[in-house]
């Protein structure tokens, strides 16, 4: 199967400025991404779309290709990342003549993936009957039990409110928290919905100590103390 992997990196963020180069346990954030997509026999090469010249000329350092700059309408906090994913799928038919079979999105916002999680996604892929894969990982909270919100009076209430009252959390509907460690989506999907759940969409389970999204300082130093303490890893292997 042909697939287009790309790593989505804009220059700009409020949270965290200059996440995506940030140096994370000895390299910058980005590399871990290319590292993992290039170790993966079925990519045989990953783009990088991104707005900023920093970012581009890093992750050309670390193997990764550029094969254009994101417009900046692209780049926003507001900009929808499917509309990134069909900028990029339609520059990837022009240069190349022909559409992948399907997209590879691997953020640079998880470093803590291994390849084997992507691997796995590509399998679930692979078997049919799928517009889309994601990750997800168990959720922390349940909005059937413990999230709440609130009221046009102001009072608290619970978020999704149930036919029954549920005591246990362990009665409610499974939920689970999408995480940013792979995402495999079908070029038809890219190009004519608006959202991914418009489609057949199936999952991979991350474990949570693989599952971190680095958005904020927080996410960024747990992450790190993970990463140098082999947490990650050390479960892989305890499992």
């Amino acid at each position: 199967m042909n697939y287009a992997a790309f790593i989505f990196a804009r220059g700009g963020s409020k949270a965290l400025p200059g996440k995506n180069i940030k140096f994370f346990n000895g390299k910058p954030l980005i590399a871990w991404s290319i590292e993992h997509s290039l170790s993966v026999s079925r990519l045989n090469k990953v783009s990088v779309s991104t707005d900023s010249l920093e970012i581009a000329n890093i992750a050309l350092s670390y193997g990764a290709e550029i094969p254009f700059l994101r417009p900046q309408e692209l780049a926003q906090d507001s900009s929808a990342e499917l509309l990134s994913w069909r900028h990029a799928i339609k520059h990837f038919k022009e240069a190349k003549g022909y559409y992948p079979d399907a997209l590879v999105s691997i953020p640079a916002t998880a470093p803590l993936r291994i390849v084997e999680d992507i691997e796995s996604c590509l399998n679930v892929y692979e078997e049919g009957d799928v517009d889309a894969v994601i990750t997800v990982t168990e959720a922390h909270r349940n909005p059937y039990f413990n999230m709440v919100k609130m009221n046009n009076f102001g009072s608290m209430e619970i978020f999704s409110n149930p036919p029954n009252l549920i005591h246990r959390r362990q009665d409610a509907p499974t939920v689970y928290d999408v995480t940013t460690v792979c995402y495999v989506v079908s070029v038809d999907l890219i190009l004519t919905k608006n959202s991914i759940y418009e489609g057949n969409v199936k999952s991979v389970l991350i474990p949570k100590e693989r599952a971190i999204d680095i958005d904020t300082i927080y996410d960024f130093e747990l992450a790190e103390y993970l990463a140098k303490n082999n947490f990650h890893k050390n479960m892989k292997e305890k499992g």
